[in-house]
Parts: C-alpha cells; structure tokens; sequence
C-alpha cells in the first residue's frame, strides 16, 4: 500500500508491522495489524471482523413478529438491545404505538442493560488496561484507604481492613499460580501509569463489581422473565401488573416493583460513589502523565439517533438528542434520519460481501448480504492461516456504514458531545449532560489533581473528550444518568398505576389480516455501545428483507472506497507503543470502545478448520 492520507491522517505502511489476533476481552472476533514506524509509534492501523453473521438471510420469510427472538441472540452481553431494536421496527412498519407503561417499562430494561454493561465493561473488560493488578500486592493498605476516602468519601468500603484483606486474597491468588481473571496481562509494563495504591483500590472495586452485576440484571428477569435474552412483544411488553395483588396471578405486584426500586437505587450508589470517583480519578493520572491519545474520529465526526424520549413519540424531548457532526464542528449539528436513502448506507469495496455496483452504497432497506470470501493480492499467509492483510483489497466481515458518505464514531462519546452541544444551544431536555461534563472537566484540571498533589491543567472539552480516557469516562456519565433517569421512570410508571393505568400492551393489530399487503419499518435504540438501527421490510405477512447496522460495525468499519478508514483504525493512529510486542496502549484504545464483533460480523472457515493459530494475552 502506498502511503496516503485520509481525514487528517497520513497511513504509511512501511515499518514493523505488529499484529495482535484475536483481540481479547471482547465479544466476538477481532484482529488488527498497526505498522510502527523507527520511534514504535503507530503510523498504520488495520482492522478486522473475522466472522460472518448471516441472521439477515436466516430471517427472510419468516413472521415479523418473531424477529425481536431471533435478532437478540446476535449477541448475549448487550442482551435486549437487538430485541428492542426489532419490535421498534416492526411496530413501525405496522403503524402500532405501544401504551406508556409499555413505554416506560421498556426505557427501564434499556437503562438496565446501559448501566450493567458499562459497570461490565469498565470493570472487567477495560480497566485492566489501565490497572496493573501485580503492581497491588506492593500496595500500603492505609494509604489505599486514605486514597479512597480522598477521592470517594461516601462509599462505605474503605477502611484499611478492607484493602489488606482484598490484598491477601489477592497474594493467594499469586502464590498459587492460578490468576484467574488476571492471568496473562501485560503486568510491569511501564504503559501503566496508577500508583500502587490507586490499582489496589481499582482491585477491590473490580470485585464489588462483579457482586453486584448479577444483581442489577434482575430488572430484566422481573419484567422480561430471563436474563441473557429477555423477552419482548410486538405491541408492547410481555408482562402484567397489578398492584393490588389479587386475582392476575402471576402478575408483577409491588414487591416485586419495590424490588426493581431497589435495585436501581443501588446501580445509583454505585455509580455516584465508585464508578465515577474511579474514572475520574485514573483518567485524572494518565492525563498528567500525557497520556492523551487514542481520540481518532471522535475529534471529527460522530452521529447517533437520539434516545430516551421524555414523552413517548415526541422525539424533541430526547434526553440524549441525536444528530451528526461532522468535520469538527462541534457547533454544527446535522439532522439524522435513518430513512433517508442518502444518509445512511452501507459500502462494501473492502469488505468480504459483493454488491452487483461496489462502486455504490445502499440504504439498509434495499441492503444485500451476499458473502464473497477473497483476499487482496498482497495477502501474506493463505485464505485459512492469514499472516498479514492487505488493506488494499477486501480484508473484513463487517461492512463499511457511512453517513452521507462519512465515517462516523460512535457510541456514548459520541452521544455526550452531541447532548452536551445541544445543552449549549437551550435544550431543556439534556442540561444534566452538559452538568456531567462541566463537572468532570473540573474535577480532572484541578480538583483532583489538588487532592492528589498533582499540578493543575487547563485542558479543554476538545482535548479531553476526544481520547480514549474521554471515551471511558463517557461510559460511566451515561451509566450515572442512565440510572437516574431510571429512577424518574419508575416513578411515572407508579403514578400511572396508581392512576389506574395497568394497560402493557396493544394488540389492536396482532393479526396479520389488519396488516397491509406491503410495509416497511425503521427502530432504533442507543445501544451501549453506539447507535443500533435495524431496517425491516414486510410482504404477505412475512419478512421479505431485514437488515441490521449495528454500533461496531460503524466503529469497527474497514477502509471504504474512497480510502477513508473507520473509527477503530483512526483510534490508534500516532499512538505510541511501549513494548511492540506487549500492545497495551493498542488493546487500552480499542477496549474502550467496547467492541463487540458478535454483533457486527459466525465462525468463517471453507474447510472448517482453525483460521490462525493466536497467542493471547
């Protein structure tokens, strides 16, 4: 590949090239190959979905209702999302608008799973890019528990007993050999930056996380009866409420609601006294320590749909509002409409699927999965044991989505610079988004950097969101408001009950003779992980295309036809690498978009057999 720049980046391909196959801690499939230049910083970035998914073509025929059970198991850890996404869809094609307690029983499952999948992410996905778990055992448990006093003075858990004990269950652990969920990280390598301190106490939240997660996904279990994979209704939920516990037996009663309560209480304590704290905290000593890189597109172009509608239907009351940025004008907010032919479309010239016209992209509703497994003449390796891509030729299995011809980054970053840029403009509807950030910001230049004895910055919004420690500290902003904006839910869908409102679904239109002859429909939701639309075309009853763009496939896209690179590879451009054959800084970056490939991309092989023999760390 000749080098050549693209959006600000110039892409050259000379150099050691590392490759880091599989990407682990994620869901699904994923390599990448980066080429560093003399001084091991990244001048090159290739990534890829090294799976198939072919749910479109298996959904063909068959009865739209149904669609929501078949999508959801796309993936089993933003579990729902894919389910909410479909009913959304097909709802929409049908002209069927679901009751308030349906509504808001739905907002509180989606909340649910923001909060436990980015409590899950940061914890046990990501933070061990950030946390040298080794570097704990040489912890002083005193200071640990004056740290955690200083920078989260109402969480319970701090006394010195605690840390010590956390300690030794941790040197345990070491002495055995067996690390368990630590084995095989990059422990000592000079990438990380935290005080010995500040990664005992990282430790000890690692697995308070990990109680509580289990807990929080109740809520699915209550309203949608099981967790992975709760169930969902065209028309509304799947579920009864009576609140005066007679008759309906097997209703959702108050014990069960004032269960529900509880348990987002605690995903709000949580939130409030260690998520945030520990974010802002580790964020706060990596960027003293000038560790700001990892931004890529989010400097440039982000988009989501816009979610979380105060009144149902009523789109301008979002609580995070959509739209598209682009070109780094923050002040300039594009209108998004995934209807619209022109403004979302999917490109495949480097991507392992044909169209009759590659030169052209296509709107989701005419979209085509058509599998074409063929590798760039420069391939290094064989079609079954691939050394090196060619990023000149097709080189994923996820398709290459842009809006209005542009790459796009997604996800909660994107969604908190688009809220907190229509804050500034008046909108009501998200002032608590730009509250979080104004106060964020503050914390990391000067409060905690005081705290803990550091010297004050002066970054702006512009330096600090658009990096990988601004994409993580996003995750947990959405996580604190998604968990209050949970509580405001519940207590509307009490006062509807109590109103005498016990109404969960509508099934005005369940039987296909009140459907029309042809239709078609868009849903979207604010996945965890980024923007979710799932496009669905109905002919006689039955599902005649169907087509998913899911929030990895946006971040994760490879190059399209104009040379232009997707999120993931912009992320790690101009990174430098410690230790080229330890990829901490590769894998901090791309962790922190959360990938997960299950969505985007089953298992390819010809023959069946393993593609690759990987190390992984």
């Amino acid at each position: 590949m000749a080098a050549y720049e693209t959006q600000g980046f110039r892409l050259d391909d000379s150099g050691q090239r590392v490759v880091v196959d599989p990407v682990t801690r994620i869901e699904g499939h994923m390599r990448v190959e980066v080429n560093l230049d003399e001084n091991n910083v990244i001048r090159n970035a290739v990534s890829t979905g090294t799976m198939w998914r072919g749910l479109e073509v298996i959904l063909k025929g068959r009865d739209p209702r149904d669609a929501w059970a078949f999508v959801e198991r796309i993936c089993g850890v933003c579990t729902g999302c894919h389910a909410l996404t479909s009913v959304r869809a097909v709802e929409d094609a049908l002209g069927i608008q679901i009751p308030k307690n349906a509504h808001l029983i739905r907002e509180m499952m989606a909340k649910t799973l923001q909060v436990h999948d980015h409590a899950v992410h940061f914890y046990h996905l990501h933070a061990l890019d950030w946390v040298d778990v080794v570097s704990a055992l040489s912890a002083d448990p005193r200071a640990t528990s004056e740290l955690q006093q200083v920078v989260s003075p109402s969480h319970p858990l701090a006394s010195r007993g605690y840390f010590r004990d956390i300690q030794n269950r941790l040197k345990k652990f070491v002495e055995s050999g067996q690390l368990g969920p630590f084995m095989n990280g990059y422990w000592g390598n000079p990438g990380y930056k935290l005080p010995p301190e500040a990664n005992l106490m990282a430790v000890a939240h690692y697995l308070e996380a990990l109680d509580l997660q289990k807990e929080w996904v109740k809520v699915h279990t209550i309203f949608g009866g099981k967790n992975p994979h709760p169930n969902y209704l065209v028309g509304g939920v799947p579920c009864a409420i009576n609140i005066d516990d007679t008759g309906a037996v097997g209703a959702i009663n108050m014990e069960r609601l004032n269960f529900v309560k509880a348990r987002i209480q605690e995903m709000i304590d949580f939130n409030n006294n260690v998520y945030i704290p520990d974010v802002l905290a580790i964020g706060t000593i990596y960027k003293n320590a000038g560790w700001l890189y990892g931004g890529g597109l989010s400097a440039l172009n982000v988009a989501d749909y816009g979610t979380y509608e105060k009144v149902p239907y009523d789109f301008s009351t979002h609580q995070l509002p959509g739209g598209a940025i682009i070109d780094g004008n923050w002040d300039d907010i594009q209108e998004i409409d995934p209807r619209d032919p022109e403004q979302v479309q999917e490109f495949v010239n480097h991507s392992w699927y044909t169209y009759p016209d590659e030169n052209k992209g296509l709107h989701p509703w005419d979209g085509i999965t058509e599998p074409f497994y063929q590798l760039g003449p420069n391939t290094k390796g064989s079609r079954t044991n691939i050394k090196e891509l060619d990023e000149g030729g097709k080189y994923s299995w996820i398709k290459s989505p842009r809006w209005r011809g542009h790459p796009m980054e997604v996800g909660p970053l994107a969604r908190y610079i688009l809220g907190y840029m229509h804050a500034t403009k008046g909108n009501k509807h998200c002032q608590r988004v730009k509250d979080q950030v104004d106060y964020s910001a503050r914390m990391i230049n000067r409060d905690i950097p005081r705290l803990l004895g550091m010297p004050d910055t002066d970054y702006g919004l512009k330096q600090l969101l658009p990096t990988t420690i601004g994409r993580t500290l996003a995750r947990a902003l959405e996580s604190q408001y998604s968990a209050e904006m949970m509580m405001d839910d519940f207590n509307e869908l009490i006062d509807n009950l109590k109103a005498g409102d016990s109404a969960t679904a509508n099934v005005e239109k369940w039987d296909p003779a009140n459907w029309p002859k042809e239709a078609k429909g868009v849903g979207t939701v604010a996945a965890p992980r980024g923007m979710l639309g799932h496009w669905v075309k109905i002919k006689d009853g039955k599902i005649e295309n169907y087509q998913c763009v899911v929030p990895t496939t946006w971040n994760g896209s490879p190059r399209d036809g104009k040379g232009q690179i997707g999120a993931f590879e912009a992320s790690l451009m101009n990174t430098p690498v410690e230790r080229a054959e330890e990829p901490l800084e590769i894998l901090r970056s791309l962790h922190s978009f959360d990938p997960c490939l299950a969505c985007s991309t089953h298992v390819m092989s010809p023959d069946g057999q393993e593609m690759a023999e990987v190390k992984v760390r």
